[in-house]
């Protein structure tokens, strides 16, 4: 108590500081400028600094505007002197007003080693969804933040314009990408997955449908769902002060309602009894059970993937793999449903990873052929390789899985290991140019039964079992000396 006094006496009022502060505040909490024109503010500010006046809207929104673009700065500045390379993400969306816009985000890592991601555009696209148009908006918010030289990949969701658009990113501007931009084009695995699930639930719709609008009838009106609450009550279950539905397209919606459903089905059961409702059969709450189960195994998946705040690239590798397991376990296809689920996806899944087949699927046998080896990006493959914990050796076990001969395991192995060559080259190149040219730096719910948990457990097993098979392999092939 006696440090608090000591420090409310040596306190000094900076208006100033207190400024800055409020600019921030209102920022973080989303507070409009036009809430500083309250006429019941000031007199608050008051009672505790009346030596404080606050500023109007306009004021407060020029402040806003001066921090943010000083912040602009600084990163600007961080983003130049980065001695390595950035990752890109973007996505285009079209909002009600049938307006496009385009964000564009930076993954980096800073020179503290810190993993960065900072969303350096959010614009409005005025053209068409062309690839020139998205190489034209990518390339201009590069020059605009002056990293154009900076670009490593680029991470695009599965559309022929985006493949477009990394071409002409490429044509153009290869002499500034590494090895001219041959790894340029990532393509979004949350997006691919999303396409799958999609592809798979048009085939289990019927089911879907008859939850969907059971839910939906409950949900029409409080005196519906006060009667479903009742009989909740009644089975010891919580109320619900409304029903979970799914949105078109968005598969992960589609998951949480049947959660729902299945966790309510007794109750539901006895709703569409008294009422003399239309319930689904007991065959389709089965095929809703299962469609869960399959939906929770993505639902993983994607949240491995998706994840914001630290690095997902050298996890690709073993996501393909637990998909390629999820869809292939006989284990796992407990029910007719999850088998013509894993029969429509997939083949699908294959395809996706190798471009070239997807656009000339008329192609002659060999291509067919081929298409059976997943082509991966080799950024990727580097990312996984270069996890200290799996290294060449689950490179070796990953092409094992999927690949269909032999011979295509070394093969693709030999392949990434001279892309890693190739881009410590660059970097020696880029580094001895870099010495000689230095300046100092400018100022400025888990459903039981879902395949991924145990896949991943037992991918581990699988790995450490082959590392070792692998490693005796070589130990019997050495001569004798």
């Amino acid at each position: 108590m006696k440090t608090t006094k000591t420090s409310e006496a040596l306190f000094v009022f900076d208006p100033k500081v207190c400024r800055e502060l409020m600019v921030k505040f209102c920022i973080h909490a989303e507070i409009t400028f036009l809430k500083f024109e309250d006429p019941y503010l000031q007199p608050w500010i008051d009672s505790m600094q009346p030596a404080f006046q606050v500023m109007g809207r306009h004021m407060i929104r020029d402040d806003a505007k001066k921090m943010y673009e000083g912040m602009k700065k600084d990163l600007e500045v961080e983003l130049q002197n980065l001695d390595s390379r950035i990752c890109f993400t973007s996505d285009m969306w079209t909002s009600s007003q049938s307006l496009v816009y385009m964000s564009i985000t930076a993954h980096y890592i800073n020179e503290e080693f810190i993993y960065k991601k900072k969303i350096i555009s959010f614009k409005e696209v005025k053209y068409h969804h062309t690839g020139y148009a998205i190489e034209e908006a990518i390339v201009g918010c590069l020059t605009e933040w002056g990293i154009r030289g900076k670009l490593f990949t680029l991470t695009l969701d599965n559309a022929s314009n985006n493949t477009s658009a990394c071409d002409e990113l490429i044509k153009y501007h290869k002499h500034e990408l590494l090895l001219e931009g041959e790894h340029l084009h990532v393509r979004c695995c949350s997006h691919i997955l999303n396409i799958l699930v999609q592809d798979g639930m048009k085939i289990v719709h019927p089911a879907n449908h008859m939850v969907r609008e059971l839910l939906k009838h409950v949900d029409s009106s409080p005196a519906r769902l006060q009667d479903f609450n009742t009989i909740s009550s009644r089975m010891g279950l919580p109320q619900k002060k409304g029903i979970s539905l799914d949105i078109p397209n968005r598969w992960n919606s589609t998951w949480k309602m049947l959660v729902e459903a299945l966790k309510y089905k007794f109750v539901l059961t006895s709703y569409v009894e008294e009422k003399f409702e239309v319930s689904p059969s007991e065959t389709e709450w089965n095929k809703a059970e299962a469609i869960c189960d399959f939906l929770k195994a993505f639902e993983e998946l994607t949240l491995i993937v998706s994840a914001h705040r630290k690095p997902t690239a050298h996890k690709f590798l073993p996501f393909v793999l637990c998909i390629r397991h999820a869809l292939k376990d006989p284990g796992w296809q407990t029910s007719t449903v999850l088998k013509e689920l894993a029969a429509v996806i997939l083949p699908k899944l294959d395809k996706y990873w190798d471009p070239e087949e997807k656009e000339n699927e008329n192609a002659d046998t060999n291509r067919r052929r081929k298409s059976k080896d997943i082509e991966l990006n080799i950024a990727l493959v580097i990312a996984t390789f270069l996890d200290p914990r799996r290294k060449e050796d689950y490179l070796d076990f990953f092409y094992s899985k999927v690949s269909s001969n032999e011979e295509q395991i070394s093969k693709q192995v030999d392949i990434a290991l001279d892309c890693v060559k190739k881009y410590v080259k660059e970097y020696e190149i880029l580094a001895a140019i870099s010495t000689a040219s230095s300046t100092p730096p400018s100022q400025g719910n888990t459903i039981i039964g879902s395949p991924i948990a145990g896949k991943r457990k037992l991918e581990e097993e699988e790995f450490a079992q082959h590392k070792s098979r692998h490693r005796s392999r070589v130990h019997k092939s050495e001569p004798v000396s």
